[in-house]
């Protein structure tokens, strides 16, 4: 009877307006709802790389280096970090609601603080708080779309929440390159629309149909994430391919506007965020088109993927072909597309529900880290060495990390070879 009564209070959502009891877990929702529970993934991640295009608005009235660029850029990943040594283990815990609130809220507050930003302390603060924002989203966020999914969608689940997450990163600079070269106030009026788009997705969590955690992991609250034991090979091998890939983006992202005005000698904002669309739209269009490939080639094909985007950037800032350099961009979209679809596929097929936030929390640390330390290393080496110096030496060390990551899958052949 004690145990009958426990599984009906635990089948209750998280906060609704009537109190009543939610279908059990695995009650199938809507196809729709999955679509829906994606959209918080997508508005936060719009954020994340909105104030790409303004950066030389900003270099411009306010006055900063190539390298305190990367460095502004870089406190995101730092907040992103710290965020996911909390937000994937408290999400498991006390549910995906308590954690996503928040982490709207916060980002919230960063469109704030960009809109009005004055100063460098200002922006470093605004990517600051969008990183935590992030690092709650990538966790719960994503672990919330598979919630919703269910045991029997979880590939679905995966494609979704993985698209969700470029498609907002690369719909964001598009978004801000467009408002702020035609709409008044352009650091001011980006943000206000950001900020729609935030509540938005503020309604739906409030509404979204999952339960609070029916088993609770163990352990400190505040820890690097991990993974259940037996799972770690699977996570290894979506961090190899995962990591050189995210990190080819974020250079574009951080470098890219000031490699388009040495190589076009124009610094539009449209033509710096329709790059970085392009980029993602490419990571989106990708992972439809593999998804029903094995995890495998899936990984592998990211790994090349992204190898070639390092050749094609290096042959790019040497020859000063713009074409060259978007198509590197294209690539290297695709590798990060095809590695985080990869690794997400992975953790959800065999890490246990109680623990999803946290692995891919511990993914996305992974990815992040050298996300966060090549391209800063290669803003300064720029200012010190030339863009064209700075960029080749990225270039040739990212390439090889992507080399390394093709060839752990290609030695790993038991778990990857199911389909994704």
């Amino acid at each position: 009877m004690s145990e009958t009564r426990t599984s009906t209070v635990q089948a209750v959502d998280e906060r609704t307006p009537t109190g009543a009891e939610k279908p059990d877990h695995r009650a199938v929702a809507p196809l729709w709802w999955i679509w829906l529970a994606a959209w918080p993934v997508t508005a936060v991640f719009v954020l994340s790389n909105a104030a790409t295009p303004l950066y030389v608005l900003w270099q411009r009235d306010i006055g900063f280096s190539k390298g305190m660029l990367t460095v502004v850029f870089a406190f995101y990943i730092v907040g992103l970090i710290g965020s996911l040594l909390v937000s994937g283990v408290v999400s498991d815990r006390v549910g995906r609601k308590p954690v996503l609130l928040p982490a709207l809220a916060l980002a919230l507050a960063a469109c704030l603080i960009f809109a009005t930003a004055t100063g460098v302390v200002a922006l470093i603060v605004a990517r600051l708080f969008t990183g935590i924002a992030v690092g709650a989203v990538v966790s719960a966020g994503m672990a919330a779309v598979t919630d919703v999914a269910g045991p029997e969608r979880k590939r679905i689940a995966a494609l979704l929440a993985s698209c969700a997450m470029v498609f907002g990163a690369g719909l964001g600079p598009l978004l801000a390159g467009v408002l702020s070269e035609t709409a008044p106030a352009p650091t001011v009026t980006v943000f206000a629309v950001e900020a729609v788009l935030l509540v938005t997705a503020l309604v739906v969590v409030l509404r979204m149909p999952v339960r609070r955690p029916q088993v609770r992991a163990e352990g400190a609250w505040v820890r690097v994430p991990g993974v259940p034991r037996g799972n770690g090979r699977q996570l290894l091998l979506g961090v190899a391919v995962f990591a050189p890939g995210i990190t080819a983006t974020s250079f574009v992202l951080s470098l890219g506007p000031s490699l388009l005005s040495g190589l076009l000698g124009t610094t539009s904002r449209i033509v710096a965020g329709a790059m970085a669309f392009v980029m993602f739209l490419a990571a989106t269009g990708v992972q439809f088109a593999v998804q029903r490939l094995r995890r495998r080639t899936i990984l592998t094909a990211g790994a090349i993927s992204t190898t070639l985007s390092m050749v094609t950037l290096i042959v790019a800032v040497h020859t000063s072909a713009v074409a060259v350099l978007i198509l590197s961009a294209l690539l290297a979209g695709a590798g990060q597309g095809m590695g985080q679809l990869g690794g997400l596929s992975l953790l959800n097929s065999s890490v246990p529900p109680q623990r999803l936030a946290e692995a891919n929390a511990a993914l996305n640390v992974g990815g992040y880290v050298p996300a966060g330390i090549l391209p800063v290393s290669a803003g300064y080496l720029s200012d010190a060495v030339g863009l064209t110096s700075g960029a080749t030496t990225f270039g040739v060390v990212l390439m090889a990390l992507a080399v390394i990551g093709g060839l752990v899958v290609l030695s790993t052949r038991r778990q990857v070879t199911d389909p994704a």
